[in-house]
């Protein structure tokens, strides 16, 4: 597989070096400082495209792969917001998307076990929910994607709980997500259910990029020929059953 990487910060050049070590051949590498190559990356030299780039330059990049016909993987967080319009436009031009707020195999098990806890103890009355994530001090979006994910996985299971908010001070109908920004963290989630008596608490703690690298390449050796919008549910077929 021939992949083009778009954006050459930690995590594309873990992403290359995993990519090697997979076989795979490394058919550009787009910064900052050459981005008007990427108007080389063709279908003729180039399989896929991996993106790890910022929230303001996403969705151009995605809308390029598109137009290019070529399938598109990226990780970066802080435009979900517009993922309705980047679908549609998906669909309009017959591309391929994937995408992630966090590509860990482990972070996606430990998104499932969430919401398992979830459905549990909200049957129980006097257990409050919060959140708390720690990355280091070049993230630029807060709460963490992976955050926000974890906030959609409990929401539906606590009627009381309308939205989430980016602060220790909410409202009842708010659940809390604490951010922390320190440096040489590569990421930190933990879901809190406190009572009275009692805490009940699930982490998640990345060692290293090594897991994110991984999965992103996962995803790209997944979509390659596909057609419409993916995410890790659809790459890890996620079959966990519980009563409601």
């Amino acid at each position: 597989m021939k992949i083009a990487i778009v954006g050459y910060g930690k995590m594309g050049r873990e992403i290359e070096s995993k990519a090697v070590q997979s076989g795979h051949l490394i058919s550009f590498i787009i910064d900052k400082g050459n981005s008007g190559d990427f108007e080389n990356i063709l279908p003729s030299n180039t399989d896929i495209i991996i993106e790890f780039t910022q929230p303001a330059s996403v969705i151009h990049n995605i809308l390029k792969g598109f137009s290019k016909g070529i399938p598109f993987v990226t990780g970066t967080t802080g435009w979900y917001d517009k993922l309705e319009e980047v679908s549609t436009q998906c669909k309009d031009q017959n591309g391929t998307l994937f995408y992630a707020p966090n590509f860990s195999l482990g972070v996606n098990l430990f998104l499932e076990f969430s919401r398992v806890l979830s459905a549990k103890l909200s049957k129980f009355p006097g257990y409050g929910v919060h959140i708390e994530e720690t990355h280091h001090t070049q993230k630029l979006d807060s709460p963490s994607g992976t955050a926000i994910a974890l906030a959609n996985n409990i929401l539906p299971y606590h009627k009381n709980l309308t939205s989430w908010k980016n602060s220790e001070d909410s409202l009842e109908s708010e659940l809390p997500i604490i951010s922390h920004r320190i440096n040489n963290v590569t990421g930190k989630h933990k879901l809190f259910y406190e009572s009275e008596s009692d805490i009940i608490e699930l982490a998640h703690e990345a060692k290293n990029r090594s897991g994110f690298a991984i999965g992103a390449i996962l995803a790209a050796e997944f979509v390659l020929n596909k057609k419409g919008v993916f995410t890790m549910p659809d790459l890890l077929k996620y079959k966990f059953e519980f009563n409601n």
